[in-house]
């Protein structure tokens, strides 16, 4: 078959193709087959159905409209190897030419992946992140872990940052009470950063039975537009306090919480782990660091649908966990659009690249990663894997983008804290 190619766009193409009669016959004698297995016709036996019959009965269009569905298919995909295409959406097909209903010449319009040409993507010099862990971040570690185990005992005295107190509660703003500003009965640790700003330390200081006037302020940026930057009072009634009473940080503490058996032994272990996570986050930093550089090197049209599948993502997103912040769906995809370029840019860009390394996801790197995922969701590894269905493909796309930017990683310049990157243009 040869098929002919037009470029409509930078991402988008036609092509055009043609069905021969022996083609489209064959098609429909297989469609007939096909169908001819389940029809019941009176004096037929079930299957049985002579092929004239059936063509009186159900009409020759019938076949012709599956053997089409049948073939376009097939022929559209040989078109798109014979061009080296590669396809980002499905096609739209329309018929150019036909005889006697029949169709004989076919176009299909589809959007493809842009041609990327690679600039140096090895040797990428990029400052590394500090991972330092300091002695105040293990104690942090073990004051939020005493705070786990703490228990709750009622006091007698004035409530505290760090308290955890009942209290009723109405909020107004301009005297007006708002949505989801009341509450009665409501326990509360007081922490600022988990309250509108102002709350928790207004509250601090009150007594048992008292009742006081607390003014806040929202932030500008509240996820609730009729919120967001206004004062507010309210006036809350505190019914009791209880302090939270932490575990002696001993021995005993270590081993309650951890296979240590001794307080020193259980600060090496944290900070251990908290170098870990440092590590992975300076790696992290290193490859977003590595991208920006790269989609800097690199300018090439993106397809408008996957611009817009990345976009509706992004809002959907943003819309449902930012209430009624923007003004309106169209101000969000606006402000939203140039990170879904980025976003498909880079994918785009990482394929390319795992393109040229031959960078693929084997069979043993699907198999740890479901056993990751069984192990994290409690789940045996072929449960998650009947669960994702064709998401496993979605899976190995996910494998292929992190072993080809974990490839970025391990080829770039990375230098120290008091270093600067130089000669990364």
């Amino acid at each position: 078959m040869t098929s002919t190619l037009t470029q409509l766009a930078p991402t988008q193409v036609a092509l055009e193709f043609s069905i021969t009669d022996a083609e489209l016959a064959a098609a429909e004698e297989r469609a007939f087959r096909r169908l001819a297995k389940n029809v019941r016709l009176p004096g037929f036996r079930k299957g049985k159905v002579p092929r004239k019959i059936f063509e009186q009965t159900y009409g020759s269009a019938t076949l012709t409209s599956e053997a089409v569905d049948e073939v376009v298919p097939d022929l559209y995909a040989r078109a798109v190897r014979e061009h080296d295409l590669e396809p980002v959406e499905r096609p739209t097909i329309e018929v150019l030419e036909e005889a006697d209903g029949r169709p004989t010449k076919l176009k299909a319009t589809v959007e493809i992946r842009p041609a990327i040409a690679l600039q140096q993507y090895k040797g990428v010099a990029v400052a590394r992140p500090p991972i330092d862990v300091t002695d105040a971040d293990v104690d942090e570690a073990i004051a939020a872990l005493a705070k786990e185990r703490a228990t709750l005992v009622p006091v007698d005295r004035a409530a505290k940052l760090g308290d955890v107190v009942t209290v009723d509660y109405e909020g107004s703003i301009d005297g007006t009470p708002f949505e989801g500003g009341r509450g009665e009965g409501e326990v509360m640790e007081l922490a600022e950063g988990r309250f509108v700003p102002g709350f928790a330390a207004g509250i601090a200081g009150m007594s048992p039975g008292e009742t006081k006037q607390v003014q806040a302020q929202f932030p500008e940026a509240y996820p609730v537009a009729d919120l967001a930057g206004k004062p507010a009072q309210f006036t809350v009634t505190l019914h009791d306090v209880k302090e939270l009473e932490r575990p002696a940080i001993d021995d005993e503490f270590a081993k309650a919480v951890s296979p240590n058996q001794t307080v020193e032994a259980l600060r090496t272990d944290l900070r251990q782990r908290l170098e870990a996570v440092a590590a992975g986050r300076s790696r992290r930093a290193i490859g977003n660091a590595i991208m920006t550089q790269l989609l800097q090197r690199h300018d090439f049209p993106l397809p408008p649908s996957l611009v817009d599948n990345e976009l509706a993502h992004l809002v959907s997103d943003a819309s449902g966990s930012s209430g009624s912040a923007e003004k309106s769906e169209a101000e969000l995809r606006d402000r939203l659009r140039p990170e879904a370029e980025s976003r498909v840019k880079a994918g785009l860009l990482i394929q390319a690249i795992a393109k040229a390394e031959n960078v693929t996801a084997t069979p043993a790197d699907l198999t740890a990663e479901l056993q990751a995922l069984a192990r994290r969701y409690g789940q045996p590894v072929d449960r998650i894997r009947n669960a994702l269905g064709n998401n496993v493909l979605s899976l190995m796309d996910g494998i292929v983008r992190n072993k080809t930017l974990d490839l970025l990683i391990d080829h770039a310049v990375v230098m120290g804290d008091q270093e600067t990157p130089s000669g990364s243009s």
